[in-house]
């Protein structure tokens, strides 16, 4: 008898999902994702979804708790969409952690691998140093906090254990403001309202505020000023920055300061550092040093050489770098960015560094064109991962070491698979570090290092043969069907696949999913299928 929707079944759950859902098997072989379980737990689940291979389920009730499950310190933990663990230990979630980079460099680069070594964050909570709170009404009042997973939903809520303590007090005095001045809410679905976000920055230069609004003026800007002050005596600064797009981007292009400072400075690795809104930065300051040591070890372990800083941001890593090598260049695409690393390199002094405003793939080629041949080539590349020009670039250049620092594992694996088989490099190294404790995100920094000439064979490897022979290997049609199932609730067909992998030059076998005849007409991929494809085939390593 098969399981339908609302059955009951007892499971004993066994591991996590890369969300950090647990995950169990009934007795038919149907594998259960459980979110808020624990490993080791033995529960009566109630499915709430369930397909052909995989269902979703709620625990009913506990049986026997897992040793690791603590009870949760956050009143709405499970429903903000902040914290995924703080239902397990955090040597728990350690340990999960470092089987998800396994997973993903065994299972999508094909590395025979170990769970890596995972470092632990100095401060599981108040390590971060910056929040991004959406606001909302309320009963009529303002308030901010937290979406629900998965959705735009507020969740209400001051006193965030991920955050300092004087992010509430300051958003509070941004929520009263807002009251007393009489000021609009933005709406997502009629675009309407002026206070967006609120944008809190912390540094050892003090507390940097940034309203995200809907227009480039706000009312009562002295009420505002005098409130905030009073919240958070080491205020630093008040920006607003004005976002007219109806999309989820948070921060617009443009900033301008309404009192005191309009960038935050803050020291890093005995480097001071000024930074603008719009300008990346760690927000894990502790644990950031940890890495970045890491990073510097791995890049430059003699002292000298070049290096090549692609995703530089403002510079952090550069100028630590710096410090190990005869020069250094940072490459990156956000100008106020490059601006703030100049600055910064300047402000401390460090003359073996230079800066440019570009595409990281664009920059990659361009240097590789004019002969730039470095030592190492240090990446630190959005959750996307780099793109295949900056691959190539790399490869051409042929660095005697790369050092990748991932937020995604499974983009660096994919990367670091690709730039194995095109550059003939070797996995060396893996290390993760929790940079995000009681999420499902882990830091990676892994060295790929070239071959020894004399025990390998060079071989020259079409870029579009590689892709092909690599992305086919990666999922299978169903897997590919499931994924995006799971993750939107959307049911596509192998044909829709087949267009969308297409498009993006994976190339099918002869005949496969093509018209009996030429005149045949195929219903097309509509929009939202095929962005959720292309999520599908990015997870996957395919694209």
């Amino acid at each position: 008898m098969s399981l339908q929707k609302n059955d009951c079944c007892v499971l004993t759950l066994e591991g996590y999902t890369a969300e950090g859902h647990a995950v169990g098997r009934t007795a038919e072989g149907l594998t259960v994702f459980v979110p808020g379980g624990a490993r080791g737990d033995r529960a009566e689940v109630q499915l709430l979804k369930v397909r052909k291979t995989y269902a979703f389920g709620r625990i009913l009730r506990l049986l026997e708790p897992a040793p690791c499950r603590i009870t949760p310190d956050c009143p709405v933990f499970a429903r903000c969409g902040g914290c995924d663990f703080r239902h397990i230990t955090y040597e728990e979630e350690l340990w999960l952690k470092a089987r998800r980079v396994e997973d993903a460099l065994r299972r999508i680069g094909g590395f025979s691998v170990e769970p890596p070594e995972i470092v632990p964050s100095p401060l599981p909570d108040g390590y971060r140093n910056k929040a991004m709170f959406p606001v909302g009404r309320q009963e009529k009042a303002v308030v901010f906090g937290f979406y629900r997973s998965r959705s735009h939903q507020l969740v209400p809520f001051s006193g965030c254990r991920l955050q300092p303590e004087r992010f509430s007090r300051v958003a509070e005095a941004v929520c009263r403001w807002a009251e007393e001045a009489q000021v609009s809410v933005y709406d997502e679905e009629t675009g309407r309202g002026l206070l967006r976000h609120i944008y809190l920055r912390e540094g050892s230069g003090g507390v940097l505020l940034t309203l995200v609004c809907n227009d480039d003026r706000i009312p009562a800007e002295q009420t505002l000023i005098s409130l905030c002050r009073q919240a958070e005596p080491e205020l630093c600064g008040i920006v607003l920055n004005e976002n007219r797009q109806r999309d989820n981007r948070i921060l617009g292009p443009l900033c301008r300061g309404l009192w005191g400072e309009e960038r935050l400075e803050d020291t890093l690795c005995g480097n001071v550092f000024r930074l603008s809104p719009l300008s990346f930065y760690q927000v894990n300051h502790a644990q950031t040093e940890q890495l970045y040591a890491e990073i510097v070890r791995l890049a430059a372990p003699e002292g000298t050489g070049t290096v090549l800083d692609l995703y530089c941001g403002v510079g952090t890593i550069t100028l630590a770098l710096a410090k190990r090598c005869r020069s250094v260049t940072g490459v990156e695409l956000v100008p106020q960015a490059i601006e703030d690393a100049g600055a910064n390199a300047a402000r401390n002094g460090v003359s073996n560094a230079r800066f440019f405003c570009a595409d990281a793939g664009q920059a990659a080629q361009r240097l590789a064109e004019e002969g730039f041949l470095p030592e190492t080539v240090v990446v630190d590349p959005p959750r996307k991962g780099i793109d295949r020009p900056a691959a190539e670039a790399i490869c051409r250049m042929a660095p005697r070491r790369i050092v990748y620092v991932a937020c995604d594992p499974a983009s660096l694996a994919r990367d670091a698979r690709l730039l194995c088989d095109q550059g003939g490099y070797t996995l060396r190294a893996v290390r993760a570090f929790d940079m995000f404790p009681r999420t499902a995100n882990v830091e990676t920094v892994c060295l790929l290092s070239k071959l020894k000439s004399k025990e390998h064979i060079e071989i020259e490897v079409d870029m579009d043969e590689l892709d092909l022979t690599s992305a086919e290997s990666k999922a299978t049609y169903e897997e590919i069907r499931e994924y995006v199932f799971v993750h939107t609730g959307l049911k596509v067909s192998h044909l829709y696949i087949a267009q969308v992998k297409q498009k993006y030059g994976i190339i099918e076998r002869e005949n496969y999913n093509k018209p009996k005849s030429e005149n045949a007409k195929q219903p097309q991929c509509p929009p939202e299928k095929e962005k959720a494809i292309t999520e599908a085939l990015r997870h996957f390593g395919m694209i």
